[in-house]
Order: structure tokens, then sequence, then C-alpha cells
């Protein structure tokens, strides 16, 4: 048992320390994945349990201003990011993006948007805490609560691990999508006529399933590029991970976009139906 112990803690000491970007030691969040794993439980049972039996008796909480800002910040700090990869985008091989740890300006710079990420993934969580201090427990679904989980994990990780590379495209394609879809939530915040246009929120959906292709594509070419010094264990998760959100986000648009749609149609037709029985 003692031996077992002693190879755990030499393990976990291992991927802590030895494996890691140097440059997040300079981080306690990053020091051990313990402190996020807390938050994310916490989280979960606030936004599952604790959240909801709290506001049961209570009324929805007008919250519009703090949600306006909140929305506001989301894109700011997306849009802080994105413009920094842009202007990069020439310093990055599409086919290969590998880590770089030295202490040139853009891998200094690609590090530093990776801890921003991650704390835009975390800052993302508020958005399921509105839901329950406004009583809108029916948008907490299982997608929704584990794609937030996901993302603060994931965020974790590139911090820890993935500082640049070919993390790259993550935040490409995440941050371009986030711009649209807070902007789309800031419009709704100022007026919730916005959140009436189905339209947009197909679009939103739209993109984000062309996001999970996106990465995909630029994550599974690593598996045919064996001189790329990219971590492949990080690409053996990712693929799948990335497939699943397909999985859940596909199921998403198809049951609200367009069997939801028919079948409203179908009730249409039949209530007609019946009304023309009865005239007749």
């Amino acid at each position: 048992m003692a031996y077992l112990l002693k190879q755990a803690y030499n393990n976990y000491f291992y991927l802590m320390n030895e494996v890691s970007d140097p440059r997040s030691k300079e981080l306690w969040i990053a020091a051990s994945p313990v402190p996020i794993l807390v938050l994310v439980y916490v989280w979960y049972q606030f936004v599952l349990s604790w959240g909801p039996k709290f506001m049961e008796n209570r009324r929805p909480l007008e919250i519009k201003p703090l949600m306006i800002v909140y929305n506001i910040v989301q894109v700011m700090g997306n849009a802080y990011i994105l413009y920094y990869l842009f202007l990069s985008i020439n310093e990055i091989d599409w086919s290969c993006a590998e880590i770089d740890f030295s202490e040139d300006y853009w891998p200094k710079m690609h590090f530093k948007l990776t801890y921003l990420y991650f704390l835009i993934k975390i800052l993302d969580l508020m958005d399921t805490i509105f839901f329950v201090l406004r009583k809108k427990s029916a948008h907490i679904s299982f997608l929704h609560v584990y794609h937030h989980a996901m993302m603060v994990i994931v965020g974790w990780v590139a911090l820890k691990y993935l500082g640049g590379g070919h993390s790259y495209f993550l935040g490409l394609a995440n941050c371009s999508v986030h711009i649209i879809l807070y902007l789309y939530y800031l419009l709704t915040a100022y007026d919730s006529k916005f959140g009436q246009i189905i339209w947009i929120k197909k679009f939103i959906t739209q993109m984000q399933l062309t996001q999970f292709a996106f990465l995909f594509w630029s994550y599974t070419k690593l598996l045919f590029k064996p001189d790329c010094n990219y971590p492949l264990l990080a690409v053996y998760l990712l693929i799948p991970q990335n497939c699943f959100m397909v999985i859940l986000f596909s199921d998403f648009y198809i049951r609200t976009y367009i069997l939801a749609p028919r079948r409203k149609k179908l009730l249409e037709e039949a209530q007609q139906n019946n009304e023309k029985d009865i005239q007749s």
C-alpha cells in the first residue's frame, strides 16, 4: 500500500512539475487542479441544487444592469484575444504549430492569451448562475452544464501544458463564436424581444457546429504529422471530446430547429382541420 501511494505521489509530482509548461509555475492557479475541480463542483451543486432551492420561494432577481455589464466584458475579453490571434496569424504553422517556450514576443503573448482565455472560461460559469437567479432553470440542460464545466477544465489543461502552439486554433474558433454569442446575449439583456428572433439563435448554433468541424480538421491533421512536436496525448483527448460536443449540439439543433417547427406546423394543421370539421 505504501508503495502504491509513493508511486501515485511520484506520478502526480511528475505531471504537475516535470511535463508542465514551465511558464505556468509562476501562476498559483496552475499549481494544482484541486482549486479548479472544487470550483466546478461548487458551481455544479449551486446551479442544480443549492441555487434552485434558495430561489424556490423567492421572486426572480432583477439583474439587467449586471447582465449588460457582464456581456460587455465578455465581448471585450474575447475580442481582445481574437485581435492578438489575428495579429500573429503569420507566426503560426497551420499544419503543425508546436509549443514555443522561448522568451520571444509572440510565444510569451500566446501564453498570456491562454491565461486570459482560461479566466474567461471561469467567468462563463456566471451564465448558469444568472439562469438560477432569474429562475430560468429550464435553460440549464445537460449540454449547457457539461459544456461549461469541460471548458473550464480544458482551459486549465491548456494553461498548464499547452500554452500556445496548436491551441491557437481553439482560441481562434472559440473566441470568434463567443463574440457573436455574447453580443446576442447583450442585446437580449437590453431588450428581451431580441430573444424571440429564432434565426439568430439558429445561426449561433450553426456557428458552434462549424467551430467543432474546424477544430476536428485542425487537430486531426496532427495525427498524420509524426514529425510534429505537439503533445499527441492532447490530440487523442481533444478529438473525442470535440466529437462528443458535435453530437450534443447536433441533437440540440435537430430537436430545436427542425423537429420542433415540424411539430408546431402539424399541430396548427390539425387545429385548422378540426375547425373546418366543426364549421361543416
